[in-house]
């Protein structure tokens, strides 16, 4: 069987133009068989194009009465190639705007067959002098907060050209997002289950500007760094209790004991501080289902160490400059928070399934 009869073929689309068929007639004269196109709510006077990729190239056309976003209509497909199309090892999606040409969506199929435990990805070079402003710069940022925040290194984090082994189709049903977003939580969803990603290098092509991309910069980049930014809200609300709560008990505490009152002051704000911290961090921002006791403990750990770090580290520089504790405690603390992250991420709430 020849990899191409093993792979099916996802185009998500919105209000697409002939480009969208010309692409279905070269993956049908390149040998893929199945191919699942996806109306995510087009207006009416688009029905005709897919008409014809139904009737004219045999897709098999799946519709949304209304938009509901391309993590939606990603989601619709796995559905469906998981339940319909047992024969396949694995998906390859391709955007419906041309942008993906037909050489490097079979690099990525044949990739996929090759590792079928994998996901594949096609990674634009970034580096030319013809990437839109907006997309390099929207790329560049996205990848240094996955590596710094994730420890997730790929050179193209944006790109819709991916292949999906059957395993990753299955467990990418549940993971948040219905638009945009969901390309991103989904990759990091594979780090978080170890599956390796293997990066294929394919052309990097912007039609008219990326005019025709559905992707807003500012609203979708945001939905993007939601999943970063709901850790860093509770991480700043619990920093809010914890600084409001050491000042306080430093400014009570300093007449009474001047050698201890700023480890004191840390110990007691962090207690209180943590039990908020790890409720919020378990069920909204982790979604950890383990049991609370082992959980709690390590979570401890953690406090613990980072508390101990945060109070020497204070009263050290406290003692070497001189400056205000509190605002110490500040920087002291926004270095611990971004190595705070990793840990919790990959072993305080980290569930073993």
């Amino acid at each position: 069987m020849i990899f191409q009869e093993q792979v099916a073929i996802i185009i998500p689309s919105l209000n697409p133009d002939e480009r969208m068929l010309h692409l279905i007639k070269n993956l049908k004269e390149s040998g893929f068989q199945k191919i699942l196109v996806v109306n995510d709510g087009s207006r009416g006077e688009y029905n005709t194009l897919y008409h014809q990729a139904a009737e004219d190239y045999g897709c098999k056309v799946i519709e949304h009465a209304v938009n509901l976003g391309k993590g939606r209509a990603l989601k619709s497909a796995f559905n469906y190639i998981l339940t319909h199309w047992n024969d396949v090892v694995g998906a390859v999606t391709a955007d419906s705007d041309g942008q993906h040409q037909i050489d490097d969506i079979l690099k990525c199929a044949q990739d996929l067959v090759k590792n079928p435990d994998c996901l594949i990805m096609g990674c634009r070079d970034f580096s030319q002098n013809h990437i839109p402003f907006r997309s390099k710069a929207g790329n560049i940022i996205t990848c240094k907060v996955l590596s710094m925040l994730c420890g997730i290194s790929v050179a193209d984090t944006q790109t819709g050209l991916r292949g999906l082994p059957r395993n990753l189709m299955e467990s990418a049903l549940p993971v948040e997002g219905e638009r945009f977003e969901y390309e991103m939580n989904m990759l990091v969803s594979t780090k978080e289950k170890k599956i390796d990603i293997v990066e294929v290098p394919i052309q990097t092509i912007y039609l008219n500007n990326n005019q025709s991309s559905h992707f807003s910069p500012l609203v979708d980049s945001l939905k993007i760094y939601a999943i970063f930014s709901k850790f860093l809200i509770m991480a700043l609300s619990s920093f809010v209790i914890d600084i409001s709560l050491f000042t306080i008990f430093n400014l009570l505490l300093k007449d009474i004991s001047s050698d201890y009152h700023i480890i004191i002051s840390t110990v007691i704000a962090r207690f209180i501080s943590s039990i908020y911290n790890f409720i919020q961090n378990k069920n909204k921002v982790f979604h950890n289902k383990e049991g609370n006791k082992k959980t709690a403990i390590r979570y401890y750990i953690l406090c613990i160490v980072q508390m101990y770090a945060s109070a020497t580290g204070v009263n050290s520089l406290y003692h070497l400059i001189g400056m205000n504790e509190s605002v110490i405690k500040m920087f002291v603390d926004l270095f611990l928070f971004m190595l705070s992250f990793q840990i919790q991420m990959r072993w305080v709430f980290k569930d073993k399934n």
